[in-house]
């Protein structure tokens, strides 16, 4: 295939052979897996997937990419494309129609929706084995960042209540077509298993912590006044007077888990 990239979908086509290896043996394939592929593109991830797991699951945006990627893994195995948007796509509901309890996602991320997309898969992370995702380099930072660095936020917080959180390897520009302006870095995310998983609303953890992030220099106590006073950050053993970026993940939940 030498489909012509679309700036529209963000597409990036990953070609360089020793890269595709590397992302391919980090999954590890079994056969049967229910592996679902974000964005095939050209299929240079999907066939060897295909091959390992004997049938895999598509979900693509592109309907001209569609026609030869089902004709490339003729032979290969068994390849199921959906035709839509993968913000739109009920991920559990998916697994269910697979027959399977939870399904491996992988797929190269369109940098423009990647947290967008991230964040859709942390709300089906019941129904989710493992995830690994290729993605700006920068991204995968903030995903793994710890409290205290200059791009922890709201990225890494409520991915790391959702999931461990593995930086892989980094991928230069020149494994893509066309080449992108900046490194990207693929990623494990396996979901924590039910016991480790917060009890907190997610509605209002998402609010606590997307406004104690909304400005980044302000205390607790003026970043969060809609939503908590000081007394109450503080009966939660939270210092009114710190800042969103010192805070562990643990704290929001804590927070989140105060009277409204």
């Amino acid at each position: 295939m030498n489909a012509r990239p679309k700036k529209s979908f963000g597409q990036h086509f990953l070609h360089e052979k020793r890269y595709i290896e590397r992302i391919v043996s980090a999954i590890a394939p079994r056969p049967d897996d229910r592996v679902v592929e974000i964005g095939p593109g050209e299929g240079a991830l999907t066939l060897p997937l295909l091959a390992a797991a004997g049938r895999l699951t598509a979900i693509e945006l592109d309907t001209d990419l569609i026609p030869d990627l089902a004709a490339r893994a003729a032979g290969v195995g068994a390849l199921e494309i959906v035709h839509a948007d993968v913000l739109k796509v009920d991920l559990t509901s998916l697994a269910q129609d697979l027959g399977a309890p939870r399904v491996r996602l992988a797929g190269n991320l369109p940098y423009y929706i990647s947290s967008p997309i991230l964040f859709h898969c942390v709300d089906h992370a019941a129904a989710i084995e493992d995830m690994h995702f290729m993605l700006q380099k920068e991204v995968v930072d903030r995903m793994a960042a710890e409290p205290g660095s200059k791009v922890y936020g709201r990225l890494s917080v409520m991915l790391q209540l959702a999931c461990r959180v593995e930086p892989l390897f980094t991928v230069p520009p020149g494994a893509f077509r066309p080449p992108p302006k900046v490194d990207s870095a693929v990623v494990r995310l396996v979901p924590l298993p039910p016991h480790e998983r917060h009890d907190a609303d997610p509605q209002r953890l998402y609010a606590i912590v997307k406004a104690a992030f909304a400005q980044r220099r302000k205390t607790l106590s003026n970043g969060l006044k809609t939503l908590l006073d000081s007394a109450a950050i503080a009966s939660a053993g939270v210092d009114p007077k710190a800042r969103a970026e010192t805070l562990a993940p643990q704290d929001f939940v804590r927070l989140a888990k105060l009277p409204a």
